[in-house]
């Protein structure tokens, strides 16, 4: 067992604070990684709220995890000393169900485990990457190329692959009309990858505050929600729609921008439930969708497609001892666009 220092929140809604954890011995497969950056995912702050559910605590939040390994178990074939690396979500899952084999480790039927709130298969719970170090099994790190910088790359393990995975899924590309609804964390990532996956891309937004960054980063165009023409000029003109916000969104508007045969995904998630009359999904075959992060191999196909495009997250780098303000200004949308913090700081 190894004592690291860590960020956590001692309770729901309680600040998070300095404090230490116990990692575990190094394993036969296990890979010890010096945490380098941590970004803070809106779920992070869900989950340390308890906005979704009964939680574990102490929660040290963080599931995008840049970082160098520093020792690795006997077994280990895939990594060694010295490697740039990343952890995202999950650290394991059942690894037998059809999900599982099939690499679709993030909807494992036999249950995955977090990477933090979650209880491993040891009994013992899962810590996130808000800490020093983290240690784990080999067939949940992936490799970070070195065409990203780690803390751009941090983001990537869940912002990064929670758009690729439903933009990939969804066969967005060239020839194809695709939106992102919010541009924020998650919804920067997926302006830059639907660009760079070929999508003619539009974004839609409260406002257009941020309109400028949107165009710099790949949008074609921008529209703001508020503003009822946009529903009006974009009816039935759009083959795609991600929206990556957690508050509940009208979803029959939205529904009505897709063509024939389109589908909304979503993969923000909100608190509560949505309604929807469903006459809004049989005229016009349209599908309502979610998708969740990646499994590992399409994670690792994502950091490999985002290097080859020469791009990253973009972030505002933070010391640990700004953590609670940092989240109190996600929840104002008062970020450009991921918070990541410097473990150094710790």
């Amino acid at each position: 067992m190894t004592t690291v220092a860590a960020y956590a929140a001692p309770a729901a809604k309680a600040p998070l604070e300095r404090t230490t954890i116990e990692r575990r011995a190094v394993r036969e497969f296990d890979v010890l990684i010096d945490i380098k950056f941590a970004g803070i995912c809106h779920s992070d702050i869900h989950q340390a709220r308890e906005g979704w559910g009964e939680a574990i605590f102490p929660m040290v939040p963080g599931h995008e995890i840049a970082g160098i390994v520093s020792e690795v178990g006997p077994g280990v074939t895939k990594f060694q000393v010295g490697d740039r690396v990343g952890v995202g979500c999950l650290v394991d899952s059942c690894r037998e169900c059809d999900n599982c084999k099939a690499g679709l480790e993030q909807y494992c039927t036999g249950g995955n485990v977090g990477t933090y709130n979650a209880v491993g298969k040891d009994g013992e719970p899962t810590y996130g990457g808000y800490s020093e170090k983290v240690v784990v099994d080999e067939n949940y790190v992936l490799g970070i190329p070195e065409g990203i910088a780690l803390d751009e790359a941090a983001p990537l393990l869940c912002a990064g692959i929670t758009l690729y995975s439903p933009l990939k899924h969804w066969n967005a590309g060239p020839g194809k009309k695709v939106a992102i609804v919010g541009m924020g964390g998650l919804g920067h990532m997926g302006v830059k990858i639907a660009h760079a996956l070929g999508a003619e891309v539009t974004v839609l937004s409260q406002s257009l505050r941020k309109q400028e960054d949107g165009l710099k980063l790949g949008a074609d165009h921008y529209y703001a929600t508020s503003d009822p023409k946009t529903f009006e000029e974009l009816r039935g003109t759009l083959d795609l729609i991600v929206s990556t916000v957690s508050a509940p969104l009208d979803l029959g508007a939205y529904l009505s921008l897709l063509k024939t045969d389109g589908a909304l995904v979503n993969v923000g998630a909100p608190e509560e439930p949505v309604s929807l009359n469903l006459f809004s999904v049989i005229g016009g075959r349209k599908t309502l969708a979610g998708s969740g992060i990646g499994g590992i191999r399409e994670t690792q196909e994502m950091l490999d497609f985002c290097a080859e495009h020469g791009f990253g997250a973009e972030i505002e780098l933070i010391s640990a001892d700004q953590i609670n303000e940092a989240y109190e200004r996600v929840l104002a949308s008062d970020v450009r666009y991921r918070f990541v913090i410097d473990t150094a700081t710790i």
